[in-house]
């Protein structure tokens, strides 16, 4: 059964979408893992480093997102997901990445995140709002080593979805206070919502992203996160580099993830962080 891992943070703008697409792309290309990242973000960031925006405009003409998953929960009696046909085999823009799948994201996610909120979730309802994503991927769940998740910026019903299949999840964040606080919520949260579930999450980390040598705050707060207050910190930091910004063009063709991430501390920053993970996961 796949290691699912969503990662999240309640701020924007803090490389959560970059992290989990470069998480995923490492896992595949260097330590050859079967990868499926489920993008659940209504921005689909993650989907369009992945995938060319003119096909996912046909996916998404065509239904074949993850929204139509959650639209078909508002209305069961008539079925539109197609799991087998939603799923996009072996996305990326690097050749040498073999056995990376993708569960595509929809703008149109926007529209039912507030009326999936408003459903019962009692247990004599047939559909449980926050069950959907677990009973759509059950039947596919043993094709992968690891399932990432880029979640939406929020605690919504949405990502609770993700949270309710996790094994545990990642903390992005880049080490300024607007960005570092609410992690203690996210935590919160997800202490709450596991215990509720009965279920267990394991809060696996923090991961420093955009990081500014020169600047005291950065440093400050790179400190302060160091003594594992809220949440253990990864030993990856991941500089702020313009090659991240280069590596989120899917039109860019690349033969190596480092030709697209970069071969020097940004390749070390997500080999490390994958590294570590596997490690986390497999030696149990």
């Amino acid at each position: 059964m796949a290691i699912v891992i969503p990662t999240i943070n309640l701020k924007g703008g803090v490389a959560k979408t970059t992290t989990t697409v470069g998480l995923a792309e490492m896992l595949t290309s260097e330590f050859k893992k079967r990868v499926l990242l489920i993008d659940l973000d209504p921005q689909t960031n993650a989907t369009l480093m992945l995938m060319s925006e003119y096909d996912w405009k046909d996916l998404n003409d065509d239904g074949y997102t993850i929204a139509t998953l959650f639209e078909e929960a508002l209305d069961p009696d008539e079925t539109k997901f197609i799991l087998e046909k939603t799923i996009q085999k072996n996305v990326s823009n690097i050749s040498s990445v073999k056995s990376l799948d993708l569960l595509p994201s929809s703008l149109d996610l926007m529209n039912v995140q507030d009326v999936l909120a408003k459903m019962s979730t009692g247990p004599f309802h047939v559909t449980n709002p926050i069950e959907i994503l677990k009973k759509a991927i059950r039947p596919i769940q043993h094709n992968y080593d690891y399932i990432l998740i880029d979640c939406p910026p929020n605690l919504g019903i949405i990502t609770l979805n993700g949270l309710r299949i996790a094994n545990g999840y990642i903390i992005p964040t880049v080490p300024d206070i607007l960005s570092t606080y609410g992690i203690p919520q996210i935590i919160n949260r997800v202490k709450e919502f596991a215990k509720n579930m009965d279920i267990k999450i394991e809060t696996l980390g923090i991961v420093v992203t955009k990081y500014k040598e020169n600047s005291k705050v950065h440093k400050n707060t790179l400190e302060s996160l160091k003594k594992g207050v809220d949440a253990p910190l990864f030993s990856s930091l991941f500089k702020e580099s313009n090659q991240t910004a280069c590596a989120a063009d899917y039109t860019i063709k690349y033969a190596t993830f480092k030709q697209k991430w970069g071969s020097g501390l940004h390749f070390e920053a997500f080999y490390n962080l994958a590294k570590e993970i596997i490690e986390r996961f497999e030696r149990k």
